[in-house]
């Protein structure tokens, strides 16, 4: 028995001997690194969904900011189409040029080639030995004035050499600026598009009940300067407020005649219709359909016509919205206006207070 009893004393011993603690030490942190492992897990598979007002502020932004990428982009094309016109009227007038330049030197080629048939021009001597000096004389004074007409020909050659060297100097410069201004407007374009990607990753984190238009957000009040709440906007397509509208005249109803047969086409960037709009094609379009041709982008749009303040605002004015006057609206009156918002949404009707107010026009 005590034999017994001394060999399970030794067996409790041995385990719990220092490789024993080292195996429960090892088997514990084991333990340890599981738990935390499932933890992890668990808290990744449970991670919070991202705040809806949050996530429609950030898109906000982005859209704000590629709709102004996207004002840039359109003045910088405009910027390269009018060099493109500046170098192809240089282009037509270095080739007229050349092409006198070219007669220029085809008529000394022809003096040259006389003066090389006919002999040197008169001397002393040949008049003496001529059996006819009058006649001799005549064709002297022919010769004399061909010679004239040659330095003038030669005149009018280098001229026309300074003019071509000129030409061909202000072609190579206008040819950079179209280069230059076509790089621009690549740049300003892949930023709009990176930003509108980054938007459209942002809202597919939203259910379609989150991403509703109605539902707005911190962020939308004021834009870049808290000033302005944004919450009343009407839904995309909404039709035109029931409270009375002052009446536009002439070319101003027009141009919003033309808006409101736009309510309810697709915001699209970049597109100036007939099937879907930006914000500064929409009024772009407007006031052509009504005979005034204004500007493609929204920064010299507001300097198409006379400044007019909040107050003295009359239907068919231009309203321009942020510090950088990247949005812009066609208002109808009653403190209301159609435009083309943002990607995602239509030409609509929505109070001019739904943004911070920036400067108004009115189109001449």
């Amino acid at each position: 028995m005590a034999a017994h009893r001394k060999d399970r004393s030794a067996w409790t011993r041995s385990v719990r001997g220092p490789g024993t603690r080292a195996w429960a030490s090892l088997a514990l942190a084991g333990a340890a690194t599981a738990t935390a492992a499932v933890s992890g897990a668990g808290g990744a598979l449970a991670a919070p969904r991202p705040d809806a007002r949050q996530v429609r502020a950030e898109v906000d932004r982005l859209q704000r900011d590629a709709e102004a990428a996207g004002e840039l982009h359109h003045a910088a094309k405009e910027r390269s189409r009018k060099a493109e016109r500046r170098l192809t009227a240089l282009q037509d007038r270095s080739a007229r040029t050349a092409a006198r330049v070219n007669a220029a030197r085809d008529t000394l080629g022809s003096h040259a080639t006389t003066q090389y048939r006919n002999g040197q021009a008169a001397t002393p001597a040949q008049l003496a030995l001529a059996s006819d000096p009058e006649d001799f004389l005549r064709h002297a004074a022919t010769r004399e004035r061909a010679g004239l007409r040659q330095s003038r020909t030669l005149r009018q050659l280098r001229g026309r050499l300074r003019e071509s060297t000129q030409l061909r100097r202000e072609g190579a410069e206008r040819a950079d600026e179209v280069r230059a201004a076509e790089r621009e407007a690549r740049r300003h374009k892949e930023t709009a598009r990176g930003k509108l990607a980054k938007a459209e990753r942002l809202l597919k984190q939203l259910t379609p009940e989150e991403r509703a238009p109605g539902e707005r957000t911190e962020g939308d009040r004021g834009g870049e300067d808290g000033r302005a709440d944004r919450g009343a906007r009407p839904s995309p397509g909404a039709p035109a407020p029931a409270t009375p509208v002052p009446a536009a005249s002439g070319r101003a109803a027009q141009a919003i005649a033309f808006a409101r047969d736009a309510i309810g086409k697709p915001y699209v960037w970049g597109a100036t219709g007939p099937g879907s709009y930006d914000c500064s094609g929409l009024t772009q379009a407007a006031w052509r359909a009504a005979g005034v041709s204004l500007p493609r982008t929204t920064y010299t749009q507001v300097d198409a016509g006379r400044r007019v303040s909040r107050a003295e605002l009359a239907p068919g004015d231009l309203v321009f919205f942020y510090q950088g006057l990247s949005h812009v609206g066609l208002y109808i009156g009653n403190g209301q206006m159609i435009h083309a918002p943002r990607p995602g949404s239509t030409v609509t009707v929505a109070p001019v207070d739904s943004m911070p107010f920036a400067a108004a026009t009115r189109p001449a």
